[in-house]
């Protein structure tokens, strides 16, 4: 009988490394040591793009993060963050503790496959163009829509999917600096089902290219530099609370577009107020600044401006996706402000070296915090879900003159949750009859109105002239609908 012999592998020897220098990951979630916040500290072998994971999986749980500590050189990551829930508390839900500790240790698995260096990453061009991408839960069709915006476009661009016989699931939409980023997940209208067929999808982004388009003459339509057509892929997975997957490329999309650069002189002359500018402008009291630790080799980002919710998200993926690495950083909110600092290089080493190259990474951090912020209102709206739908609602307003800023729209079982923020296209005071208007057309439907201010997320007093208009147009709606919901 012939002796079989192979090599012997120690069972233990994948753990030789765990063994002797410790667990890759550890979570630590404290709710003991502070007062009125959980401790979330986490030490891990550093990988390029894990700080974005960590703090994208703490902006998906809606915490807030007060105060946070940050060090990733040497190869090691550790993160001390002071978070609290969306009602100012500590973490009081074990599911919630045990949730974000399993979801830490995945993003620490997957940061590197995810990070904008990695191999998978691809480019793709867009200038007022489409991309469409079939991997949405493998349920949806994604389309991607970058353009220069206008009053009504994302009113026209529904209308366009409703003619193509789509089904819009769900859409996310921002607007700065005459710049509109989309991107939408459709399914065919009859089956409910991705569409797949190529020639079809080449029909919807032909059709959807001459919508974004239709507003260009001859003398304004001009060749985008490259930089500005180019932008990196992500995954857009969705569902499962990952809503910060959407909101990493709606900003890599308005990065694309150049949407820091200040909108041509020309546009100043025209009645259309650019729809998105200017909150910060106009009393954010905004400050960014860069200096040189030579000793070192960093460059040192300073950040100065209203708190509010998800801006370390912002700011953070703002640095990873321009390819900068933050090895330090700190922040904190202190009477409504916050402050930050990143100690940061570029992926390939080098700290920033010209005055060009800080004015963009400036510019580009003041765009991110930016365009999250909508002065005018929110209006939400929750209804029986239906064909057409979406483009109904937006050509009532955009024919009662309001201009949508942002939009989130989000199909839950049969019901339909649409939130838009709107100002008037004219700056002028708000027609509140569209309310009536829009309820005699669209048939019973629950609204609820939220006045959005400039410093959003600032314990002040909001100072604007929707503060009172909220009010008066929330009394209305109540009394037009006793089933006022909150969503």
């Amino acid at each position: 009988m012939q002796k079989v012999c192979w090599p012997y592998f120690d069972p233990d020897f994948e753990n030789l490394r765990e063994r002797i220098y410790g667990p890759t990951c550890r979570v630590s979630i404290d709710n003991e040591s502070m007062e009125d916040c959980t401790v979330i500290k986490v030490d891990s072998v550093n990988k390029q793009g894990l700080l974005l994971e960590v703090v994208r999986v703490l902006t998906d749980m809606n915490l807030s993060i007060s105060k946070s500590y940050i060090s990733s050189d040497g190869g090691w990551f550790m993160d001390v963050f002071y978070v609290k829930d969306e009602h100012g508390n500590k973490i009081g839900d074990q599911r919630v503790i045990d949730y974000i500790q399993q979801a830490i240790d995945t993003t620490r698995e997957t940061s590197s496959s995810s990070s904008p260096s990695s191999p998978k990453a691809k480019a793709k061009v867009y200038t007022n163009s489409t991309l469409l991408l079939s991997e949405h839960y493998n349920e949806h069709t994604a389309i991607e829509m970058t353009g220069t915006d206008r009053p009504g476009l994302f009113s026209e661009i529904s209308a366009a999917l409703a003619d193509l016989h789509c089904n819009i699931v769900e859409a996310h939409a921002w607007s700065h600096n005459t710049h509109l980023a989309c991107v939408a997940y459709i399914s065919d209208q009859r089956t409910d089902t991705p569409i797949e067929d190529r020639s079809r999808l080449t029909t919807i982004e032909d059709h959807l290219t001459m919508v974004l388009r239709a507003n260009q003459t001859s003398g304004s339509q001009r060749a985008a530099p490259p930089n500005q057509q180019e932008v990196k892929a992500s995954d857009l997975q969705g569902g499962e609370g990952m809503m910060t997957n959407v909101e990493r490329r709606l900003h890599q999309l308005m990065l694309s577009v150049r949407d820091f650069d200040e909108p041509a002189s020309e546009s100043s002359s025209s009645p259309m107020i650019p729809m998105g500018l200017g909150p910060d402008r106009n009393g954010q009291n905004l400050r960014i600044s860069i200096e040189e630790w030579n000793e070192k080799g960093y460059s040192v980002v300073n950040i100065k401006c209203k708190d509010r919710r998800r801006l370390m998200f912002d700011t953070v993926c703002t640095l990873t996706d321009m390819q900068y690495v933050i090895f330090h950083a700190s922040a904190c909110a202190r009477e409504g402000y916050a402050y930050q600092e990143y100690f940061i290089r570029h992926i390939d080493g080098s700290a920033l070296s010209t005055d060009s190259e800080k004015e963009r990474v400036m510019k580009c951090l003041e765009a991110a915090i930016e365009r999250r912020v909508c002065e005018g209102f929110r209006l939400e709206l929750c209804a029986n879900n239906r064909i057409g739908l979406l483009s109904d609602i937006t050509r009532v307003l955009r024919e009662n003159g309001l201009a949508v800023v942002r939009a989130d729209v989000e199909t839950q079982g049969e019901k339909v949750v649409n939130a838009f923020y709107l100002k008037d296209i004219s700056g002028n005071e708000v027609d509140m009859e569209f309310v009536e208007r829009m309820k005699r057309e669209m048939g019973p439907i629950k609204l609820a109105v939220q006045t959005e201010t400039k410093g959003q997320g600032s314990p002040e007093k909001p100072n604007t002239p929707f503060s009172s208009l909220g009010g008066f147009l929330k009394s209305r709606i109540e009394r037009l609908s006793h089933n006022f919901v909150t969503i």
